[in-house]
């Protein structure tokens, strides 16, 4: 049976079934991925708030990187899903090769210029010499391992934007439980391996995202999932990339613009000392967990927005970002509840032994934590614009949002009024309910549905396709 002919068509039937089919495993996958993150946290929290702090300040850094690297893959997920949406195989195929090229590319350059740079990024964040050296040769290794992450990120994303989300689910688990026995040996050591310390948890994160990544290829290549790779496919067509990047850019931008607030919000913990950044370190990770399940459905939304406007169908995209949004506000409502009962145990999970850390970290957690279904309701508009190709429109939100929103009114309660660093925390109510109203105005102006992408990839790209279907 041919690949496409074996998937479901997520462009019929139940729009609810549809989106949640795509959504909980990539909520799932989420998780798993922030658990990387959270499992490093939970074995350095064990080093101290010193440690703490020193993979806190790298976090939104890495973050940045990746970021940069995350737009691609948001284009290919969209030009592969409506491709597929319009059942052309072989463009989907070639897309996939193409934005795989391109991603590489990418990731070699931001490798090299990010690890020589690594120093003078803490200097400008203003980390303290008592934490300067595990935070730089944590994040160093960390910024070894961008190409492998790239590759996975894009990875998902093409299978994302086939309807097959369970595989990258399956690897993720399979690294994950990997992960977790790995950072114990490294950052304390064990028999002939040393102990690396805060270090060792960013040396098992490059082993197992290595592993991820080459798995992930060999899905790609077997093509029995969706998309089949082909050596010959990845010649460079540079009238395909030139449309990638175009998609591109608006999204790596929007995304480094979020990463680049978040280290900017970790320059204003900073400036309180460590305990305030160890505090905002745990805080905003626990936080960043509570927005996971708005991330799934909002690229489950983006992929189904896509496939519909590929299918000719736009009524039922419509239909599909109201049943997200609605659905993405909803189930951050409950989060939000289920954060504030136990905002507690999550913090002491994590640190062990500091109190004025964790009774901080507590009453953050609490603040922001039922503004998170403003940021369900926002990320749904974003996902359904980019699933219509207007990357630009979702990129403008979030740049109001972090640059407009939040960082002013965290610089201002925590620099002049009495709040002092509580302001920090009040700043993710305040963006979060404002970004959420700008964005819902914006998606009932109705002008947000952009293009259909399938019939302009024409030209040079159908004619790198006609070559790679000869024999």
């Amino acid at each position: 049976m041919h690949p496409i002919a074996a998937r479901p068509n997520l462009t019929q039937g139940s729009i609810l079934k549809a989106l949640l089919t795509l959504a909980l495993p990539i909520v799932f996958g989420n998780l798993l991925q922030t658990g990387y993150q959270l499992v490093d946290a939970f074995w350095v929290g064990r080093l101290g708030a010193s440690a703490v702090a020193a993979v806190a300040v790298s976090f939104p850094v890495n973050f940045l990187l990746i970021a940069l690297g995350s737009g691609f893959s948001v284009a290919g997920s969209v030009l592969v899903a409506q491709n597929y949406g319009a059942r052309n195989l072989p463009m989907v195929n070639h897309i996939a090769a193409q934005t795989l090229v391109l991603e590489t590319g990418l990731a070699l350059v931001l490798t090299a210029v990010a690890h020589w740079g690594s120093p003078l990024i803490l200097r400008l964040i203003g980390v303290g010499p008592d934490i300067f050296a595990q935070a730089n040769q944590f994040q160093r290794i960390l910024f070894l391992g961008l190409g492998f992450n790239f590759g996975f990120l894009m990875f998902q994303a093409l299978m994302r934007g086939v309807g097959e989300v369970r595989i990258p689910l399956y690897i993720n688990i399979g690294t994950l439980a990997l992960n977790f026995l790995l950072d114990p040996l490294f950052i304390y050591g064990w028999g002939p391996v040393p102990a690396y310390g805060v270090a060792g948890a960013a040396v098992a994160t490059l082993v197992t995202q290595a592993l991820s990544v080459a798995v992930g290829i060999m899905v790609l290549l077997r093509g029995r999932s969706g998309i089949q790779l082909s050596f010959k496919a990845f010649k460079p067509d540079f009238a395909l990339m030139r449309r990638a990047v175009k998609l591109g850019v608006p999204s790596s931008i929007e995304l480094s613009a979020r990463a680049l607030g978040l280290s900017m919000m970790t320059v204003l913990a900073a400036a309180f000392g460590t305990t305030v950044l160890a505090t905002y370190g745990i805080g905003s990770r626990i936080l960043a967990l509570g927005i996971i399940p708005a991330l799934g459905i909002s690229l489950a939304c983006s992929t189904l927005v896509a496939q519909n406007i590929g299918a000719r169908n736009l009524p039922r995209a419509v239909k599909t970002a109201n049943y997200a949004i609605a659905i993405s506000f909803g189930g951050l409502l409950v989060v939000g509840l289920l954060g504030y009962l136990a905002a507690g145990p999550l913090v002491r999970f994590f640190l062990k032994g500091d109190e004025a850390v964790s009774r901080d970290a507590i009453e953050f957690v609490r603040i922001a934590v039922f503004s998170l279904c403003f940021t369900g309701a926002q990320q749904s508009v974003s996902g359904a614009l980019r699933g219509s190709g207007n990357t630009l429109s979702a990129m403008m939100l979030t740049i109001i949002g972090v640059w407009v929103f939040q960082f002013p009114v965290a610089w201002y309660l925590s620099q002049h009024t009495a709040l002092g660093f509580h302001g920090l925390w009040w700043s993710f109510v305040v963006a979060n309910v404002l970004a959420a109203i700008l964005a819902l105005l914006w998606y009932l102006r109705g002008d947000w549905k952009g293009s259909d992408l399938a019939d302009p990839l024409q030209g040079k790209a159908n004619q790198a396709v006609q070559l790679e279907e000869k024999p």
